[in-house]
């Protein structure tokens, strides 16, 4: 029952939500707080009541996974390229949801990204390699992985409600916000290579991308980790709102 196609309920059925973050991020970040949260979350939302402002009555939460890859990604193109449907196509049980986590800076704020970019990565990896879509693609033509894909892809999760959602269940101390510029470095590249890759087989784009900050406590990990887990938890409970207005999730 891992996949939203297949069960009937969710009183019943079983949501898997595949959670990624990064390797080491250069000298500067030899641990990356991306992976320290994402390894940190719990295998199972705790399963509770779910009340929706929309509707008097409480719907409960259906049991939701988290499944981590076993090792970070890398902040490699082409490590990243290969990867991503990888995470869609192969992961059991199957993926119903991806939230891939990076690092953003210093700066303490965590920023829900509503969109990624096809063009302009223009720095190294950490491998010292650049992308050269531009050149690939003029040499692939139509053959090129990403042909005929638009400059832009955003999520078709509700992210102005996920927000909303997300800021009532976190401290109010808590910095975060909605984005509509990862960066166009890895953070992006992922993003937007999990959109293009629903995008290229017809499925609902039901993938995220949080950037957080650089994270040097382990007070500030656990905030991380709170607040991660709050998000995913807005996730599934305005999918559930969406299931309940139209019928279908």
């Amino acid at each position: 029952m891992g996949s939203i196609d297949t069960f009937d309920t969710f009183d019943e059925g079983e949501l898997t939500v595949l959670v990624t973050g990064f390797g080491p991020f250069k000298q500067e970040y030899p641990i990356n707080p991306s992976w320290e949260i994402a390894k940190s979350l719990p295998e199972y939302l705790p399963l509770n009541r779910v009340k929706d402002p929309a509707h008097r009555s409480s719907s409960k939460f259906p049991r939701v996974r988290l499944v981590v890859p076993p090792a970070p990604v890398r902040v490699n193109y082409e490590v990243v390229r290969e990867l991503v449907p990888s995470f869609w196509d192969k992961t059991e049980p199957k993926v119903d949801f991806v939230l891939h986590i990076g690092m953003a800076g210093p700066a303490d704020v965590y920023s829900m990204e509503r969109r990624g970019h096809r063009d302009g990565y223009k720095m190294k990896d950490v491998d010292g390699n650049f992308l050269n879509d531009e050149e690939r693609h003029e040499r692939e033509g139509d053959k090129w992985i990403w042909h005929d894909m638009p400059e832009e892809l955003v999520t078709n999760l509700d992210v102005a409600d996920i927000y909303k959602r997300w800021v009532d269940k976190i401290p109010k101390y808590a910095n975060v916000r909605i984005s509509e510029d990862p960066g166009r470095y890895l953070c992006d590249f992922i993003y937007f290579s999990s959109l293009a890759h629903l995008y290229k087989q017809q499925r609902p784009r039901k993938v995220l991308f949080l950037h957080v900050p650089a994270i040097g406590s382990k007070e500030m990990l656990r905030t991380g980790t709170e607040l991660a887990t709050q998000l995913i938890k807005s996730i599934i409970e305005s999918e559930l709102n969406k299931k309940e207005s139209v019928g279908e999730l």
